[in-house]
């Protein structure tokens, strides 16, 4: 197994590289005989490379920063809801290379499974080698794989990672989505390089995370959805758990819907609340203004309360921010004390595709995590 100085290195080089060594030995507070000493293995192994440093212009001996070793291999990420799989392959930065969506008109476990594993078998025999499969979904989610509770699927104790990994016969992690993807925006995304900051997803549903002192913050209860139901407006609508104003009435797609329709005595999709409001029609344009407003307070309420001013807005629900950014930031300007920081919100435009990218985030994890294991490397 990695020491903790190794796993710290790896993961350097994987989210930093290339990357100089003496940068490596300041980040690390490694001695540059240290660090070519923890270095050597993974250069020996092919984990690493050297490079040219083009741009250095020094005199006298070349330098040479580290990097991950470009063929290392690929990773599948898989994001699953109710009714789609929504499947993206990546290279060892959770870079997508290939991206494919896919009904799920079965919902039973052993179906899912089966048809997961067919999507992943042809995907590692287009793109070897695959190193390691993820898959997010929103629910509760063990730290062996076991998905506890995933309402959107109806599931309940399902031992997901085990049966998906023996399906496939590669290597699986499991976790929650929102989990997920706030390691793909600390690893790789709009929050790479820095030390904290909160995600806020937005679509269906309302999700939280924390990032502190460049570390996640894991919980159990990260898949219980305690972001959906903060109160932002007594004077809002109901959710359908009773709660007035809360952010799964005023911001998600389903409670922005909901109100629409109980206005104009209809059916509506998310897509038409957002262009009637753009078009200027009253009842669509309360609905988006009362959403943005909340919006701006749940963001104002992270940064106030975890004192991280930085705010990554992602999920499928960004429609809302496309049309009203400058009422969303109002109204988390307002919620600041003047002496405080602005908020700085970062925005994750990628939908579904964030959501697949986290996922495969996971999955390169976990393949550093297995580092030590000879086997688990290519070659």
């Amino acid at each position: 197994m990695l020491t903790d100085s190794q796993d710290a290195l790896a993961r350097e080089v994987l989210i930093h590289g290339p990357i100089a060594r003496g940068e490596l030995g300041r980040r690390l507070g490694l001695s540059p005989a240290s660090l070519t000493r923890l270095a050597k293995p993974f250069l020996e192994r092919g984990l690493f490379v050297e490079v040219e440093d083009a741009g250095s212009g020094a005199v006298g001996r070349p330098v040479r920063p580290l990097d991950i070793t470009p063929d290392l291999g690929s990773f599948i990420g898989i994001k699953i809801t109710g009714d789609t799989a929504f499947v993206v392959l990546t290279d060892a930065r959770a870079r997508a290379v290939s991206q494919h969506d896919i009904a799920v008109t079965d919902r039973a476990p052993e179906a899912v499974v089966a048809q997961l594993a067919e999507t992943i078998t042809a995907l590692a025999e287009n793109f070897p080698p695959v190193l390691g499969v993820g898959v997010s979904l929103g629910g509760v989610v063990d730290d062996e794989g076991r998905v506890l509770r995933a309402p959107f699927l109806g599931w309940n104790g399902v031992d997901l990672g085990v049966e998906l990994q023996r399906a496939c016969g590669l290597p699986v992690a499991v976790e929650n989505d929102v989990v997920a993807l706030v390691e793909a925006e600390r690893w790789f995304g709009a929050g790479r390089g820095r030390s904290g900051f909160s995600v806020i997803t937005v679509g269906a549903g309302v999700g939280y995370g924390l990032v502190v002192g460049g570390e996640s913050v894991h919980t159990r209860e990260a898949g219980v959805g305690l972001g959906g139901h903060i109160p932002l407006d007594p004077t809002g609508p109901l959710c359908p758990e009773g709660h007035r104003g809360c952010s799964s009435a005023l911001i998600t797609s389903v409670g922005m819907c909901a109100q629409l329709q109980a206005a104009v005595g209809r059916p509506v999709d998310y897509d038409e609340v957002l262009t009637m409001a753009r078009d200027g029609h009253p009842a669509a344009g309360a609905v988006v203004d009362a959403g943005a407003r909340g919006l701006g307070r749940l963001i104002a309420l992270a940064a106030n309360l975890t004192m991280q001013p930085t705010v990554v807005l992602a999920g499928e629900g960004l429609g809302l921010w496309e049309i009203a950014e400058d009422a969303v930031r109002d109204a988390a300007a307002a919620d600041r004390d003047p002496l405080a920081n602005p908020v700085e919100i970062l925005v994750d435009r990628a939908g579904f595709g964030a959501w697949a990218r986290g996922a495969a985030a996971v999955a390169i994890q976990a393949a550093v995590a297995r580092l030590g294991d000879e086997a688990a490397l290519p070659g």
